[in-house]
């Protein structure tokens, strides 16, 4: 779980209209996500997609700081396409990370629960969603970011990003292999 930033956009001058083409980008980028899991990461184990997607997903991250320091328009990148752009990525690696728990919970669930165990599933991803924003609003509190006042701002995102580091040592509780291939017999078969 990592912690949420949300601030407030009109700094950078993004008007409804560009939010909702960011909306639809990412709606895009979820396809996209499922698509790139279905063909390239389905026999990959669950440990190494996460241990990647956690990797890069925090690299990728720390862009967020170009961003707000206005450094993405020196390398002539506008903060329009800049955002897209880093919204697109971030969407495509969270889906085709989350994908392989939905097919492990798939793989693990008594018949007949199937149900019962996505909605505990969707429930604790909320609550971690949920966490990490008042965790992310602590967090902003505490590095004095306001409506009006963003010095901190480029140091919040990296501990925030650098935080989404911190469940790589859970990884080991993961079984061994959990990737997913066409052979694989599932479970309620």
């Amino acid at each position: 779980m990592s912690c949420y930033i949300n601030f407030s956009t009109n700094k950078l001058g993004f008007t409804p209209e560009f939010l909702g083409r960011v909306k639809l980008v990412t709606s895009i980028a979820s396809l996209l996500g499922v698509g790139l899991y279905n063909y390239f990461l389905k026999a990959v184990p669950l440990r190494k997609i996460f241990l990647v997607n956690t990797i890069i997903g925090s690299a990728l991250g720390m862009t967020q700081v170009l961003l707000v320091t206005g450094l993405n328009r020196q390398f002539g990148i506008s903060d329009e396409w800049f955002s897209i752009g880093d919204s697109l990525i971030i969407t495509v690696l969270g889906q085709a990370s989350f994908m392989p728990v939905l097919v492990l919970a798939a793989k693990l669930c008594p018949p007949g629960m199937e149900a019962t165990l996505f909605a505990t599933l969707m429930s604790i991803s909320n609550a971690g969603s949920v966490t990490g924003g008042l965790i992310g609003a602590g967090l902003t509190r505490v590095f004095g970011v306001t409506r009006d006042t963003f010095g901190n701002l480029p140091i919040l995102i990296v501990v925030c990003n650098l935080s989404s580091l911190l469940p790589l040592p859970l990884l080991g509780l993961l079984p061994e292999d959990s990737g997913d291939t066409d052979n694989e017999e599932i479970k309620h078969n």
